[in-house]
């Protein structure tokens, strides 16, 4: 599947309902071969979209047997863009939804996404999602906005 995206905001989209609809060519769609990510779980980066494929597959496959759909929201969204390279920061939230549509839980992490159009598409070559820490139990603070 090759899909195109000629905005930046095209890319937010498909990022959205795919997740939604735990897609995972539709969701890896938007990121480049080279990606490069440093995540808020367990690994300290991923590199490579076959990798980055393993673990989108183990979490669309865990949302699949929980039978949770994610409700994603981008807040707080700034995009700065020029003709090649684009840079986006936002805070995320990301809600389950149980079958009756029932938010069963929700967490918010902050995103920093840098773009590259290649070929008049844009892709993502560089995420970066966060959480700030409490400093004295040293957890994740989920949702502070």
């Amino acid at each position: 599947m090759t899909t195109r995206f000629s905005e930046v905001r095209e890319v937010l989209e498909n990022y959205k309902s795919a997740i939604y609809e735990k897609d995972v060519e539709r969701f890896l769609s938007s990121y480049a071969s080279d990606i490069h990510i440093y995540d808020s779980w367990e690994n300290w980066e991923s590199i490579g979209i076959s990798k980055w494929r393993e673990m989108v597959n183990e979490w669309f496959k865990g949302l699949s047997e929980e039978g949770v759909s994610l409700q994603v929201d981008f807040n707080d969204l700034v995009v700065e863009e020029s003709s090649n390279m684009a840079f986006v920061r936002c805070a995320v939230k990301f809600a389950a939804q149980n079958k009756s549509g029932e938010i069963i839980r929700q967490m918010t992490n902050r995103f920093t996404f840098c773009l590259k159009k290649v070929n008049e598409s844009w892709a993502i070559i560089h995420e970066h999602s966060s959480l700030p820490i409490n400093i004295e139990t040293g957890k994740g603070i989920f949702n502070l906005k």
